[in-house]
């Protein structure tokens, strides 16, 4: 296996732990409106991912940075080819962050309230446009003999990247009704668990339709053993969540969306951004990489680091591991 083929397998894991983890976050915030009655409750489901979100975000840093450096032109040709969805998400993302600190700093309830509604619309905005992302990575983009995109908005909205994008925003909301059934207690507890499986059922639908028709157009034999995983998992993580046990739910939604991942990044090999002009043009693992001594170096600072964020990391969701309620959040406080 070369180095290329290595960072290739490292960016799709770098992504795999992006959408698992911020999936549950992005999954809590549109939760805020959809779950939470009343102010107390939307302070309880923030504070559930109050001292992780911004450490998830941390891996789409690492997965970018880790495209550019070990495929410039793969990097390149994705970030101006997808200038706008990729900006609206960077947006999104810079007022969901700025929405977390600033809600509480104001005891007015039309202050905290617009803040709140600012954390429900970028949580669902990206959850939506991360999978028409990656289904246009998968179906393939106008690239010419260049490597440059030659396409524009319009054409990276078609029905296989739609449903996509519903795939993922369904998949984030269930995985994070399930986390917030998990890490809270009474009655919101209970509510999260009904939402997770009434929002489970739709996401069953059209995940299934997704992944069966990137196996019919895209796939091959690598990729229709990670369909198997991600369907199986996502029905055990239904089954788990009828049965109460929500920890279990919560690995098995995990489970499915790294499935998933892996099935779009399994079906992509050795493409990373492919040409639906000419196949001769697709950008592959080799003529999209840098140079063998780049990849080298890259390797080296990843084994020393990779461990140390993990660690850290983990320490993090160890230490904040308790469940909350209503009876946790003080009146006077709008944390």
């Amino acid at each position: 296996m070369h180095l290329h083929d290595v960072w290739f397998v490292l960016i799709a894991v770098l992504w795999t732990g992006y959408f698992f983890l911020e999936g549950f976050d992005f999954g809590v915030g549109i939760l805020t409106k959809l779950l939470a009655r009343d102010r107390t409750e939307k302070r309880v489901l923030i504070n559930t991912i109050g001292p992780v979100w911004d450490g998830n975000e941390v891996w789409l840093l690492t997965a970018g940075g880790a495209t550019f450096a070990a495929f410039p032109d793969w990097y390149a040709t994705l970030f101006s080819g997808f200038y706008l969805p990729l900006l609206i998400i960077l947006v999104c993302l810079i007022v969901r962050g700025v929405a977390f600190e600033y809600r509480a700093k104001r005891d007015d309830e039309r202050w905290q309230r617009n803040w709140e509604n600012a954390i429900f619309w970028t949580s669902l905005v990206p959850a939506l446009l991360w999978g028409v992302a990656f289904a246009n990575i998968v179906r393939g983009v106008k690239i010419d003999a260049n490597k440059e995109y030659v396409g524009n908005f319009w054409d990276l909205l078609n029905g296989y990247s739609i449903l996509g994008g519903l795939v993922t925003l369904t998949l984030f909301t269930f995985h994070g009704a399930v986390f917030v059934s998990l890490k809270t207690l009474g009655d919101i507890r209970d509510r999260a668990r009904a939402f997770a499986t009434r929002v489970g059922a739709g996401t069953a639908v059209l995940a299934l339709a997704f992944l069966i028709w990137t196996q019919a157009a895209h796939g091959n034999g690598r990729s229709i053993a990670a369909l198997v995983v991600a369907v199986a998992a996502l029905v055990g993580a239904l089954a788990a969540n009828l049965a109460g046990r929500e920890g279990w739910s919560f690995a098995l939604s995990g489970v499915t969306i790294a499935a998933a991942v892996a099935m779009l990044f399994l079906a992509l090999f050795p493409d990373v951004m492919p040409s639906s002009l000419n196949s001769d043009w697709n950008l592959t693992v080799g003529n999209a990489s840098a140079t063998p001594y780049t990849l080298k170096i890259m390797t080296w600072c990843a084994g020393v680091a990779t461990p140390l964020v993990l660690l850290y990391q983990g320490w993090t969701y160890w230490v904040f591991r308790k469940r909350i309620g209503t009876q946790h959040i003080a009146a006077a406080t709008g944390h």
